[in-house]
């Protein structure tokens, strides 16, 4: 059996606000509401559940996509003027990194998450 992360809960201040965001930005799936949570489809095997809290730390969610979504996600920073960068501690140059050969950019949700798109894996040493 292949293990896959089914789901995981991302909080937030305004749940249906915070899904609405990763759909508009990303085109995921709107699910609605389920308990307290709003669930966004990622892909045919992952969920976000958008949790409103007070409180909470910020969360990292990377994203691995195709070139042509790359360029769609990308499009829609620039056009809503969401600052980004090209590294987690530089979400505010204007820059993308091409590391591994790919594309990658960071940026954060109304909540404070860092978002990365990334269209390469990272290259992990063998042992």
């Amino acid at each position: 059996m292949t293990i896959t992360l089914n789901h995981t809960i991302v909080p937030c201040f305004d749940n249906k606000e915070s899904a609405q965001f990763y759909c508009k930005l990303f085109g995921f799936e709107y699910i609605g509401e389920f308990s307290r949570f709003i669930v966004v489809r990622v892909n045919d095997t992952l969920c976000l559940d958008f949790d409103s809290r007070d409180k909470f730390e910020s969360n990292h969610y990377a994203f691995k996509v195709s070139e042509q979504e790359f360029d769609e996600i990308f499009e829609s920073l620039q056009t809503e003027h969401i600052k980004y960068g090209n590294g987690p501690s530089e979400v505010n140059n204007t820059t993308i990194n091409h590391s591994y050969g790919g594309r990658g950019v960071y940026f954060h949700d109304s909540n404070g998450h860092l978002l990365e798109l990334l269209t390469v894996d990272y290259v992990m040493p063998t042992q």
